[in-house]
């Protein structure tokens, strides 16, 4: 019989998408589900993207264009990493753009990374964990080791310099740092990023000449505590090891559009964003034409919607955290970024449902409520370190469905024995 890849059989399925099918599935199926799993805003796309995409289309725009984009658009990119985040030395040279933020990170991952000849060991990456699940494999597909540093929630999920200085060997290629954090919903202050960002520039001095930093920036317009949005690139003594990942999903509510981009100043960084070209023209080459002209408005036109957007994720992180800080067992981290709960349930371990299935961990806690409860939650093991003991709320989703969804937590808690 034919065989199949043991690379792709090895591979871990996404357990966020796992959930958020199994919950869509049971809604098709007429089950009043609340779901929690998808890390999706509700919002629609604002007006005026869809309007310039409509207008390329009908103006043609439905030809190939170059594999990283158009000059034009890479050209506002770099202007936004350069005004908005401080990036010293972008030029449109220095960007990509991909099929949203997985692709460009499966492409970077793979242009860093390499499998080992026979004998020798593969290079690092550095991750904290908890961390989104598809780091790991990513990394671990395209050659790499992960290096696990772990955090707890009693430091809002966050590593400190000092652990990543120790995780750090000469065979480091990659740290890779997320903040906002998905699946934590914390983010790192400036100062913390800045001692990181000392360290790495430490570390490639001595230790690990080819140390990079690839600095997920995804949610970073979705934060509402104190704590202003950094990005590490900016460091003018670290800018060009570090490569800045973003894109248009969950702010500007374009989960469906697909449209990720990295950034990387410096001479390096024009080697990377080459051999990102290279790889990406054998795979996917450009994204969706007539996309580009939306990606500039969004970019350029749509900071209000963003806003509006912002201020009603910062309402239900104030709902959420209230709701979980008073629920007994619970141990919580106040969401501050992204919009993520992820609190410690391991308290509740070792009992039994209402309906007799055992909870000996988040998984079988998230299977028992889900069907018991009709409440779908991610749970923790898939993100590594203390996960195994957290669930993930993705709380892009209304007020009320929050309150609904928190009162039947509380009941499938209530009925444990």
């Amino acid at each position: 019989m034919p065989q199949l890849s043991p690379r792709v059989l090895n591979l871990k399925p996404s357990v966020t998408v796992a959930f958020m099918n199994r919950a869509k599935n049971m809604k098709a199926q007429g089950l009043d589900v609340l779901s929690f799993a998808a890390g999706e805003p509700d919002f629609d796309t604002p007006q005026p993207i869809k309007d310039a995409a409509i207008a390329a289309l009908q103006a043609g725009q439905t030809k190939y264009m170059p594999t990283l984009g158009d000059v034009a658009t890479r050209k506002a990119i770099a202007d936004k990493f350069t005004t908005e985040n401080g990036i010293p030395g972008l030029t449109p040279d220095h960007i990509t753009i991909g099929s949203g933020g997985k692709h460009s990170l499966y492409v970077a991952c793979h242009v860093i990374f390499d499998h080992p000849p026979h004998g020798e060991q593969p290079h690092e990456c550095v991750l904290p964990v908890p961390a989104w699940v598809s780091y790991a494999p990513l990394v671990e597909l395209a050659g790499g080791r992960i290096v696990e540093v772990p955090t707890t929630v009693e430091s809002g999920f966050k590593a400190t310099a000092e652990q990543i200085k120790a995780a750090i060997t000469p065979r480091t290629r990659l740290v890779i740092l997320n903040s906002p954090s998905n699946p934590c919903g914390t983010m790192y202050t400036p100062d913390e990023l800045r001692a990181i960002g000392r360290v790495i520039h430490e570390a490639a001095r001595t230790i690990a000449p080819d140390i990079l930093v690839l600095s997920d920036e995804l949610y970073e317009k979705i934060i509402f505590g104190e704590v202003p949005h950094f990005s590490i690139g900016s460091m003018p003594e670290i800018a060009d090891r570090v490569i800045t990942l973003n894109g248009l999903s969950k702010a500007y509510g374009m989960t469906g559009w697909r449209v990720g981009y990295t950034a990387m100043p410096g001479e390096f960084g024009l080697k990377f964003t080459n051999a990102m070209a290279t790889l990406q023209g054998q795979m996917s080459t450009n994204i969706t034409s007539f996309v580009y002209p939306a990606i500039r408005t969004a970019l350029t036109q749509c900071a209000p919607q963003v806003e509006m957007m912002r201020q009603a994720f910062a309402s239900r992180a104030k709902v959420i955290n209230a709701r979980l800080s008073r629920i007994k067992g619970v141990v919580n981290a106040p969401a501050t970024g992204a919009f993520y709960a992820f609190p410690d349930v391991s308290s509740w371990f070792g009992k039994t449902s209402k309906g007799g299935k055992p909870v000996r961990n988040a998984l079988e806690m998230c299977n028992a409520m889900l069907e018991e409860n009709l409440l779908a939650f991610v749970p923790g093991e898939d993100f590594g370190g203390c996960g195994r003991n957290h669930v993930r709320i993705s709380f892009a989703c209304s007020e009320q469905q929050i309150e609904k969804g928190m009162d039947r937590f509380e009941e499938f808690l209530d009925n444990l024995r």
